[in-house]
């Protein structure tokens, strides 16, 4: 992924250049490998390079042969060989996966996107049309990042920033641009694009999940995800909490890229020589490596050592202490953007294991976002009254990814350069998932679980867990203690006292007196904690303007099934008394 920046409809283009160079290199930080920039009639288009395919000749923007199309893309497009193979008559002037969006938009216009199977946001410049045309999208989840600005001195222009803090300085309104929808400068309309067969507009009246488990299909479509995301030239790795999500993406990581290895070894021994497409879809690295963080002896680090062990990667564990956490803390705030609690706790571990990683060389990184909210993983789950509430609850969860876990692993990682891919939102293992009648997914508390006739828990996660309890080759995916391993949330697993700190230092930071005016303060989704208090109070010293305020989200837990409203798996029932059944 990289850093954009765009302005369409300026009256002086050249004259503001500079001044618009010098917003984009607030988010030189997403692509530190090269920059590139274009200067139109009416348009300015900045792009900041992380390069992983096409990694010497994709430099952006990337222009049309005849010089008319513009185009600025921060994300991977993983089908872009077919796409390629589509316009055998097109003479591509690099192998940059990006580069099919021109000829996409010549053949498709604006309904190029359901085209695409990747992570993307994008502006495309046309200046072959009076007046130029612009138009931008963002990926069906919103894996990627992007932001929209309107300024009031400049009436007829319109911003598009990767991040915040390129345009917070500069409009006065702005929006976190909607993921799934295309914006067309012609007549200013933005349209949803990606429309799913499980995408419904009000989940309380819409469609209702009906298609019975087939657990071979479910496994499949996940093993297909995490294979095309292994397109690179660069050196990659997988994050390993130890946890069930992350392990199983590390699994089948770990069995792709022992085969990219033998296929690339078959090609030398053959005394073949590579051509720039073989690259794209070869492993950098014959063994996989793997990366970990957490509080000494916490859970997740002693949890990832015996998946990294089982699956034979190349391990690598970082420890990190509370107060280095909380030293962070204000960077990682700047960086993501937000103010919710959720959000901050989770990334401060993933931002200082992202600095490591991108300090060992490492360019790009597979995680496991997105499987509690598709399967109901979270342990508030299982206070559902119905499968019906269930499912309304997974899809407006999916939904919101972008303004939580989606946003996380973007930005956390991103802030070093790194790249993170999430194979759960693949859209084809969406449409499986996420089309599994809702009862087969619905679970109970404690030993009121419940077994399958194999004496498997009906544990969160179930179906996932035994669509990989199996062992095609001879090799299970992984041990039982990490198939069947409870749900821990990232900010708790690295280590309970986490955010026990977190909460300390808030309450010596944040005054009795101040926290009571709070609501004067912040009238606006006021704060309900002292460490709410204290992270809105870092957000406003970095973005003091209530637009920038606006586009921040707060994840409220569902206090209508009785949850907690405190966002630690520990504060839900469940957490205690499973772990209270298996003492």
């Amino acid at each position: 992924m990289c850093g954009i920046l765009a302005v369409h409809g300026i009256e002086n283009p050249l004259a503001d250049r500079a001044h618009f160079v010098a917003l984009s290199k607030r988010i030189r930080h997403r692509g530190p490998d090269w920059s590139g920039y274009y200067t139109g009639k009416d348009a300015v288009l900045c792009h900041e390079r992380l390069a992983i395919v096409g990694v010497d000749s994709g430099a952006q923007p990337l222009v049309s042969d005849d010089g008319k199309l513009i185009l600025a893309v921060n994300g991977e497009i993983y089908n872009h060989l077919a796409i390629r193979a589509a316009f055998p008559d097109t003479k591509f002037k690099t192998r940059s996966d990006c580069e099919v969006i021109l000829p996409l938009y010549q053949k498709y216009d604006k309904d190029l996107c359901n085209q695409l199977d990747g992570i993307f946001s994008f502006v495309l410049l046309d200046e072959s049309v009076t007046p130029s045309r612009i138009i931008a999208a963002r990926d069906p989840i919103g894996v990627t990042t992007l932001y929209q600005g309107w300024n009031s001195k400049r009436p007829g222009a319109t911003y598009f920033s990767s991040e915040l803090k390129a345009i917070s300085d500069e409009c006065d309104e702005i929006i976190s641009f909607p993921p799934g929808h295309v914006y067309d400068s012609r007549d200013k309309s933005t349209t949803q694009y990606f429309q799913p067969s499980w995408w419904t507009g009000n989940e309380d009246n819409g469609h209702v999940a009906s298609t019975a488990i087939d657990y071979t299909l479910l496994r499949e479509s996940l093993e297909a995800a995490v294979r095309k995301r292994l397109m690179a030239e660069v050196p990659y790795g997988v994050l390993l909490s130890g946890g069930l999500d992350s392990s199983l993406i590390a699994s089948i990581a770990a069995r792709e890229t022992q085969k990219l290895a033998q296929a690339q070894l078959e090609i030398r021994q053959n005394g073949h020589t590579m051509n720039g497409d073989d690259r794209a879809q070869l492993a950098t690295w014959p063994q996989l490596h793997s990366f970990s963080i957490g509080l000494e002896g916490s859970p997740d680090l002693i949890a990832a050592r015996k998946a990294a062990a089982f699956l034979g990667t190349i391990h690598h564990e970082f420890v990190f202490t509370v107060q280095e956490g909380l030293d962070a803390v204000p960077e990682v705030i700047h960086h993501l953007e937000t103010y919710d609690v959720t959000t901050v706790r989770a990334s401060t571990p993933m931002y200082l294991l992202s600095r490591k990683i991108r300090a060992m060389g490492v360019k790009m990184v597979l995680s496991g976002e997105g499987s509690d909210e598709i399967l109901g993983g979270y342990l508030y789950f299982h206070a559902a009254p119905d499968s019906k509430s269930f499912h309304q609850e997974c899809i407006r969860r999916v939904k919101n990814l972008h303004t939580a876990d989606c946003l996380r692993a973007n930005k956390s990682t991103m802030a070093w350069g790194l790249e993170a891919r999430v194979p759960f939102l693949d859209k084809s293992f969406l449409e499986v998932a996420l089309n599994v009648d809702a009862k087969e997914k619905m679970f109970s508390k404690g030993s009121s679980q419940g077994v399958d006739e194999d004496g498997r828990p009906k544990m969160e996660k179930y179906i996932l867990r035994k669509a990989f309890d199996c062992a095609p080759d001879g090799k299970p995916y992984l041990p039982e203690s990490i198939l069947w391993r409870q749900k821990e949330q990232f900010s708790d697993g690295v280590g309970y006292s986490w955010i026990d700190g977190m909460k300390d230092c808030a309450a010596a930071t944040i005054s009795d007196e101040a926290f009571a005016q709070r609501a004067e303060r912040y009238p606006i989704d006021t704060p309900d904690t002292k460490e709410a208090y204290w992270i809105r109070k870092i957000f406003e010293s970095y973005f003091p303007s209530e637009t920038a305020a606006k586009t921040a989200v707060r994840w409220i837990p569902r206090g209508d099934w009785g949850c907690s409203s405190d966002p630690s798996g520990r504060s839900v029932s469940i957490h205690n008394a499973a772990y209270n059944a298996t003492e």
